[in-house]
C-alpha cells in the first residue's frame, strides 16, 4: 500500500510564493517519477511538473521559469516551489508517483495524493 501526504497549500496574493511538499510511504519501486498535477474548477487535471528518480524534470508550459520541482530519493519526498504566483494558478494540486511494474506485458502503477488547495488572490 502506497500513501501520499501533501502539505503546504493555502491562500497567497498574486506575486507571492508557496512551497508544496509531498511524502510517499509504502512499497515504491526505486525507479519512479514523482510530480504535481493541478485541477482548477471546471478544468481538466494537468501536469504542473514532475521529476524522475534520475533527476529529469518536466514542466508545464504555464509554470516554466516560475516553479521548481525537487525531490529527495532517500526520503521519497517531492517539493514544488512556486514563485510569482498568478490568480490562474488557483487549483487543487495533487501529488503523484508512478512507476513501471512490467515492460512485457506493459504495466505501470500510479498513486495520487488527496490534493491540497492553492488559492492566489489578485
Amino acid at each position: 500500500q502506497v500513501h501520499l501526504v501533501e502539505s503546504g497549500g493555502g491562500l497567497v496574493q498574486a506575486g507571492g510564493s508557496l512551497r508544496l511538499s509531498c511524502s510517499a510511504s509504502g512499497s515504491i519501486f526505486s525507479f519512479n517519477t514523482m510530480g504535481w498535477y493541478r485541477q482548477a474548477p471546471g478544468g481538466q487535471r494537468e501536469l504542473v511538473a514532475d521529476v524522475t528518480s534520475g533527476g529529469t524534470t518536466t514542466y508545464g508550459d504555464s509554470v516554466k521559469g516560475r516553479f521548481t520541482i525537487s525531490r529527495d530519493n532517500a526520503k521519497n519526498t517531492v517539493d514544488l516551489q512556486m514563485n510569482r504566483l498568478k490568480p490562474e494558478d488557483t487549483a487543487v494540486y495533487y501529488c503523484q508517483v508512478r512507476w513501471v511494474v512490467s515492460y512485457s506485458p506493459a504495466s505501470s502503477r500510479t498513486v495520487w495524493g488527496q490534493g491540497t488547495q492553492v488559492t492566489v488572490s489578485s
